[in-house]
């Protein structure tokens, strides 16, 4: 009895810092943003007006806050689906099949991982570019210089889909090296019992890869759907900035725009409320569409 007493307040002992650290730097902060929101200025000014809702009705209204939030919800659709996808497909290859120079592919894929978002961006910029990009480059020189250079960064048009390809070129090898170690413990005798049964090798991913790895994919989309939009932040920030005119904002570029830049606290704390509702929705709603039975293997 005694000696569950002295574990209780041990672990209670433990607890506390982290308890009061977490109510100091998560909780107050959140709760701070909410009430920063319902004021039209704030933050580093002294002067405050409280104007209540008003400053989500005027998003509701504000075209850059509408074209921002379709840019969101562009890029965690698209870019989280191709990333999964690919890392999924590409784990399952390096982790099933045996050829030559396996393990130099292994850290290839892993490498964009560990690289800043600056030079993430700085690659990007060199391969978008219009005059010297990589790509325009590489068409001048297949169509003999008929080839009109395309402004990758510099139209609405392209702009977002570059950007999408940056995230999903830098989020591919982390994930994939997860799977990895997922993959890596599935007993070879259900894919020997598989091929016996005339089981391919697509069949056997489906019927066996993916349901026994769907714990570690459905933990990894949740958790990558809400820090895209962070690395979709970043890499904007350092690539475009927004740019053109607006074009490749998300919520979280257009915020700190507002919150920052314009001198708008109030209303830039407005829409990190939207942000912090909507990364809820979307963590609940991810989490019940792929809810399933856990198989054992």
């Amino acid at each position: 009895m005694k000696n569950s007493k002295q574990k209780r307040k041990f672990i209670l002992l433990g607890l506390i810092p982290a308890f009061f650290l977490y109510i100091v730097f998560i909780v107050y902060p959140t709760l701070n943003v909410f009430k920063e929101s319902l004021y039209k200025t704030g933050g580093l000014s002294g002067k405050k007006e409280f104007v209540g809702l008003s400053n989500f009705k005027i998003l509701i209204k504000d075209p850059n806050f509408i074209r921002s939030f379709q840019n969101t919800i562009f890029l965690i659709v698209v870019v989280t689906i191709v990333t999964m996808f690919m890392a999924i497909v590409f784990a399952s290859i390096l982790s099933r099949e045996k050829f030559k120079g396996q393990n130099f592919f292994r850290v290839i894929f892993y490498i964009p991982n560990i690289l800043s978002i600056a030079v993430v961006a700085s690659i990007f910029a060199a391969i978008y570019g219009m005059d010297q990009g990589l790509i325009n480059g590489f068409m001048q020189l297949v169509k003999s210089g008929n080839h009109t250079n395309t402004p990758f960064l510099g139209d609405r048009l392209y702009v977002v889909y570059s950007i999408a390809g940056a995230i999903i070129w830098q989020a591919i090898g982390y994930y994939m090296v997860m799977y990895m170690s997922t993959m890596s413990q599935i007993p070879e005798h259900l894919y020997e019992a598989a091929k016996i049964d005339g089981a391919g090798r697509i069949k056997q991913f489906f019927d066996i890869t993916l349901p026994l790895s769907w714990q570690t994919v459905r933990t990894t989309l949740t958790f990558y759907v809400i820090s895209n939009i962070n690395i979709a932040f970043q890499i904007i920030k350092a690539l475009t900035g927004g740019g053109p005119n607006g074009a490749s904002l998300t919520l979280l570029n257009y915020q700190f725009e507002q919150a920052y830049t314009n001198s708008a606290y109030g209303y830039g704390l407005a829409i990190g409320v939207v942000v912090f509702l909507f990364s809820f929705l979307l963590t609940a709603i991810i989490s019940r569409i792929t809810k399933r039975d856990i198989m054992q293997y």
